[in-house]
């Protein structure tokens, strides 16, 4: 009995479907578009007069088509977890500069929920076909409008405009940064900026493999710099409290070998930054710098390898016109042709326009952006380039200590303990080596070489570099003592002069 009712149910049901779909057929086919526009419209009034819901659109374009909305993608991207767990319907689309191969989204006619501070949202995805076919540069507007509608319930109008959308365009810009292919970039000489589609900066992707966990360092100062980043990155309101540009300084300095540019490496994995590596050599003046400066992009790092090569800022160079003054003089034929020379090779970036592209007017321009300078010789920079201020945080990268040690025989060898340690921990207090002399120790260089090889040629490069370095001292003080010995016997020959 219960089955005949349900299947007699079933067909009333089938029965009014059929009935309205074939009453819609006839609306379309006799009624003129007029009169049909204008039932739908006041009937769509008379429904939302009725209905507690509120509707809000978010079109895929712009005006005419110009341009793609920022708000349709923000939401697209924001939707896209919660479509892929929720709705039945899914397209996948290839999304330019994205990590990933694919994006899941909402196919036409489908909806989601989405609940945001306990009030419950519906999100559908619809679409405007064509009434005429017509020409478009723009393929997915030829194919159709396609839009997003909001909607929930009026009582939540205030909360909705308010925060809600504010917080769905907010979180879908952040997963587009988080997902999205980071990038190197490198500036452009000067005569290639113009023409069709010249460019100031070139890029690749940026795939560096190095991050704070691979990086060979204590933990304590991984910690310390992590959460210095993780502080500037979130930082904004802070920022702009204080009145200060959103930017902050790094210089990284060491001996060749000690992982400065893993560092960086390190840091725009760590923030999901892009990288710019300027190479100011190829700079010719202080207005280029600034152009190039204004060409980055936020949420970028900013990156001058070898400050103290890239430029000569380091008050030495009345020194060396004063050094080659008198060969200019002997030889003015010669002297001519290297001024030519000099004149189209040089730089004329000053110490004043890096110091303005640092922490001047233009470098408050695009917000949240890291300066790096990286050097082997911090003791050559001009004081007023390295202040605080300008580079804010200075971080050391020495040579290799037992901690950074245990880093590298996690990531070559997979070893996190070993009886050779000990001996390894004691010959890098007695010796100077680099953490890449290190790692390229600990390196297999063939099938057969495991772990206990890889660390005895470690133990023995070590202990090789530590007696250079005891053989080192040994001559340098030979050295003293010689002319101690030598200073003595000048002092006697002089005094038994003027006796």
């Amino acid at each position: 009995m219960m089955t005949m009712m349900m299947g007699e149910k079933w067909a009333q049901l089938g029965s009014v479907i059929g009935s309205i779909m074939f009453a819609w057929a006839m609306f379309n086919q006799y009624f003129p578009q007029q009169l049909r526009d204008f039932i739908l419209k006041y009937g769509q009034k008379f429904v939302g007069f009725l209905s507690p819901n509120i509707h809000i659109t978010f079109h895929e374009f712009s005006g005419e088509y110009f341009k793609r909305s920022e708000a349709y993608a923000a939401i697209q991207t924001y939707l896209s977890d919660k479509s892929s767990m929720k709705a039945k319907n899914l397209k996948a689309e290839v999304v330019k500069d994205s990590s990933q191969s694919v994006i899941l989204s909402m196919a036409e006619n489908e909806e989601v929920t989405d609940e945001f501070e306990g009030v419950k949202l519906l999100w559908a995805s619809m679409k405007h076909a064509p009434r005429t076919q017509s020409f478009s540069w723009y393929p997915e507007a030829a194919d159709g409008k396609r839009y997003y509608k909001l909607t929930f319930h009026k009582s939540k109008r205030e909360f909705v405009t308010r925060t809600y959308i504010h917080h769905v365009l907010q979180e879908g810009k952040e997963i587009t940064v988080r997902n999205r292919q980071r990038k190197l970039y490198t500036n452009n000489p000067s005569q290639n900026w113009h023409g069709y589609q010249a460019r100031k900066w070139s890029h690749v992707a940026f795939e560096h493999p190095s991050t704070f966990d691979t990086l060979a360092m204590e933990s304590k100062k991984k910690e310390e710099i992590k959460n210095d980043l993780t502080k500037f990155s979130q930082g904004k309101e802070y920022y702009k409290k204080i009145g200060k540009a959103w930017k902050r300084g790094y210089l990284l300095y060491g001996p060749p070998g000690t992982g400065k540019s893993s560092m960086i490496a390190a840091m725009a994995d760590f923030l999901k930054y892009d990288i710019y590596d300027l190479e100011l050599t190829t700079v010719k003046d202080n207005t280029e710098l600034r152009k190039l400066l204004i060409e980055t992009t936020s949420k970028s790092i900013i990156v001058i390898e070898d400050i103290d090569c890239s430029l000569d800022l380091t008050g030495q160079r009345k020194k060396k016109k004063k050094e080659v003054e008198e060969e200019e003089t002997k030889d003015p034929v010669s002297k001519m042709a290297k001024d030519e020379e000099e004149e189209s090779n040089s730089t004329k970036v000053t110490l004043s326009g890096l110091l303005n592209f640092i922490d001047g007017i233009w470098s408050a321009t695009g917000g949240e952006r890291l300066i790096i300078f990286t050097t082997n010789h911090v003791e050559k920079l001009d004081p007023a380039l390295i202040r605080r201020g300008r580079m804010d945080k200075h971080i050391e990268l020495s040579y290799c200590c037992f901690q950074a040690f245990k880093v590298l025989a996690k990531n070559y060898l997979d070893v996190d303990s070993h009886q050779l340690f000990e001996t390894i921990g004691h010959l890098l207090e007695e010796t100077n080596m680099t953490p890449a002399d290190v790692a390229e120790n600990l390196m297999p260089k063939s099938l057969t070489e495991d772990a206990d090889t890889c660390l005895k040629n470690l133990i023995e490069a070590l202990e090789t570099a530590k007696e250079a370095r005891k053989k080192a001292e040994e001559d340098m003080w030979l050295k003293v003592e010689k002319e101690e010995k030598e200073k003595q016997q000048v002092d006697q020959e002089d005094l038994m002069e003027i006796d």
